[in-house]
């Protein structure tokens, strides 16, 4: 996947997260499925795309680059409350073109640790949007009480690159992601309760 992906995904949330202010939405409530709220699962958003581009822009072949916060845990990013939704979009696309910019410059035969599989600026570039598309799934149905609509092109280009052999056939490229990631049904077959992406080269 490419740094305009990642630009794609960023600016899709960050709008509709825009347009739901707090004045008229909850966002300590929990997220859809998860324990986390909506506010804490897009911080883990921002703390992605931030450790995806250093691991990119810092070519870690070992693990992950051993930056923690500063009580030692390993989620670095947080979002100042007081900045309300509109602060939290615009730190998401600003994370967002931390790594686009990482992914844009470093050569595609660089690689970098990741758990589930060593990848190349193309495929952290994609679990950047995986996680971007997937939680946002979580947190405006969490926050509109309605399952969310994803941009698609992003969907497939997520299955393509992280899910290889999905299910095409059974389901919209939205349908099959969320069942890929263990959140929804997939025609008849029954929602994950393990899953797993592959973000080795191909």
């Amino acid at each position: 996947m490419t740094p305009d992906d990642v630009r794609h995904a960023t600016q899709w949330l960050a709008n509709e997260l825009r347009a739901r202010p707090e004045a008229r939405f909850d966002y300590d409530r929990p997220a859809r499925g998860l324990t986390w709220s909506v506010w804490r699962t897009l911080e883990h958003v921002l703390d992605d795309l931030l450790a995806y581009a250093l691991q990119v822009a810092g070519r870690a072949r070992e693990g992950y680059i051993p930056l923690v916060d500063a009580d030692g845990g390993g989620d670095v990013a947080r979002c100042e409350r007081s900045a309300g939704v509109p602060g939290l979009a615009a730190t998401l696309e600003a994370c967002g073109e931390l790594l686009a910019a990482q992914v844009q410059v470093r050569p595609s035969v660089e690689r970098a640790y990741h758990p589930y599989g060593e990848s190349d600026p193309a495929g952290f570039a994609a679990m950047g949007v995986c996680e971007v598309v997937v939680h946002g799934w979580d947190v405006l149905t969490a926050l509109d009480d309605a399952v969310a609509t994803l941009p698609e092109d992003l969907c497939a280009k997520v299955l393509d690159r992280l899910f290889p052999g999905s299910p095409l056939e059974l389901g919209s490229p939205q349908d099959v992601l969320l069942w890929q990631t263990g959140r929804e049904e997939l025609a008849d077959r029954p929602r994950l309760t393990s899953w797993r992406w592959d973000a080795t080269v191909r």
